[in-house]
């Protein structure tokens, strides 16, 4: 019979998850897997690889099929959401959307499966993204571990994009690519889907999931001015919904980046009468489809 101190929660972040005195922590929604699909025959192919052993990190990559093989291919790093908690790029909801982005605009994909707080506490989920961007850098000089990026993978073309949680990881990701150079490797553009930044109620589960967090004005939660003037891309691409509870945040995001010296072009755009990561939700309506077109557009450049 189990104890009452041990069914005792300590802390709890619904939808999240909840934390009990004993240390166990249980997730309020458990992530469907689905296996990738490496048929030639598909518009899209997908293969899971392994981006670092130890800390375990791997991710999935997807390519469309390809017509003219001489012809090189602009990338997509994307970072799912989650509240940096829950999610996976194997989740049948981001495989879904990735493969139909992969095959609208034309492009690889590399869909990061990092490691998820609280069992391991941000920055894992930072660093695992950076080390999936090196990842994917290591190949610029067509010797890298997978194929398909040797061959294909234009390393001029190389775009970050994230929802929620992911937007947050892909402007931190931004920010190191502007202090910390990648050779061969040229970031053009970041997409922000409803981007996840500190000034909510939902802040108090990220300082809990950040032990070492500097508080309310820690830069990765609160971008700072200085961060958002070295973000290392030329284009960004804000996303907000009108009744999504970060609304503000993702424009209060777009303000501060034209205030800030940027020298790069950046756009927001709003879809009235929608929610938080509506997209996902109801990918057939309307405005899921003009987000789709939108993000297509940016990373084709039309």
């Amino acid at each position: 019979m189990e104890s009452s101190s041990n069914s005792e929660i300590a802390h709890e972040f619904f939808p999240f998850f909840k934390v009990y005195k004993d240390g166990r922590v249980e997730k309020f929604m458990v992530s469907e897997h689905v296996p990738p699909s490496d048929d030639p025959h598909m518009a899209v192919r997908s293969k899971d690889v392994v981006v670092s052993p130890e800390p375990a990190v791997s991710a999935r990559v997807f390519m469309p099929q390809i017509s003219n093989p001489s012809k090189k291919l602009p990338i997509l790093v994307y970072m799912h959401g989650g509240g940096f908690s829950i999610g996976s790029a194997f989740h049948p909801g981001y495989h879904k959307y990735v493969s139909a982005l992969v095959a609208k605009a034309n492009i690889i994909a590399v869909s990061v499966d990092y490691r998820l707080a609280p069992e391991h506490p941000i920055p894992a989920c930072y660093n695992d993204s950076w080390a999936a961007l090196e990842w994917v850098a290591s190949h610029a000089n067509g010797d890298g571990p997978d194929p398909w990026l040797n061959i294909h993978a234009d390393f001029g073309r190389v775009f970050l994009a994230g929802d929620s949680a992911g937007a947050n990881i892909s402007h931190n990701v931004a920010v190191r690519v502007g202090l910390t150079s990648l050779p061969g490797v040229k970031l053009i553009g970041v997409a922000l889907v409803h981007p996840y930044f500190g000034g909510t109620e939902d802040d108090k589960m990220w300082l809990y999931m950040c032990p070492e967090n500097k508080g309310l004005e820690d830069p990765r939660l609160k971008p700072a001015i200085e961060d958002l003037a070295r973000l290392g891309c030329e284009r960004l691409l804000v996303f907000v919904a009108e009744k999504d509870h970060l609304r503000e945040r993702g424009t209060c995001y777009y303000e501060d980046l034209k205030k800030s010296g940027w020298k790069g072009t950046v756009e927001i755009v709003e879809h009235e009468g929608e929610s938080h990561v509506f997209h996902l939700m109801k990918p057939k309506c309307d405005n899921a489809v003009d987000l789709m077109e939108r993000l297509v557009s940016f990373i084709k450049h039309d």
